[in-house]
């Protein structure tokens, strides 16, 4: 030998696996075989089984956990208090939370693919595009104070916290109603 310890692969445990159990809990159809070919044909056939059922359960398990995942991601993202927004580099919402939406005026998510600056007040678009750039030249964070409004009509001032993350180079937003704060 050269030194070198060889461990199974993944496959491989799963196929020792399968012929342990086919051992504890399927010893009799071989006794019924007369023939080499016969036996190991159905043994590979045997072991081949156990290998499938202990795959689904694998899967089984897997799914369980990714749904449990999924749970908390949805409570902790969509049913934060406070409003999460992604933008694509031209400012085109992707994705935002309740919050976000509520904050924006609708709780039933038409905002994605719409420009997020047709949501800045027009005395804060400066302080926004500033802002919106400077994410995108930094690999930091940024923040700042805008008023949020809609067609003309304002909706709430906000504290926005932005950082550019990820290949795809999304803006994430978190965005804090300050109209609670002031009072």
């Amino acid at each position: 030998m050269n030194g070198e310890e060889t461990y199974p692969t993944e496959a491989q445990l799963l196929r020792m696996k399968a012929e342990e159990e086919l051992k504890n809990f399927h010893p009799e159809p071989m006794k019924l075989l007369k023939g080499a070919d016969e036996k190991r044909l159905l043994h590979e056939l045997q072991v081949y089984q156990v290998e499938l059922e202990m795959q689904n359960e694998e899967l089984r398990q897997s799914n369980a956990t990714a749904e449990a995942a999924l749970r908390k991601y949805t409570m902790l993202y969509d049913f934060s208090p406070m409003g999460y927004i992604s933008l694509e580099s031209d400012g085109t919402i992707s994705d935002l939370n309740f919050t976000a939406a509520e904050m924006l005026g609708d709780k039933h998510f038409n905002f994605a693919g719409r420009n997020f600056k047709v949501f800045i007040s027009e005395n804060s678009l400066p302080v926004f595009t500033d802002f919106f750039s400077k994410i995108f030249s930094h690999e930091g964070k940024e923040s700042c104070e805008v008023m949020l409004s809609h067609d003309g009509h304002p909706l709430c001032k906000v504290f926005m916290e932005g950082v550019v993350i990820g290949d795809e180079r999304k803006c994430l937003l978190s965005v804090i109603d300050l109209s609670d704060f002031r009072k």
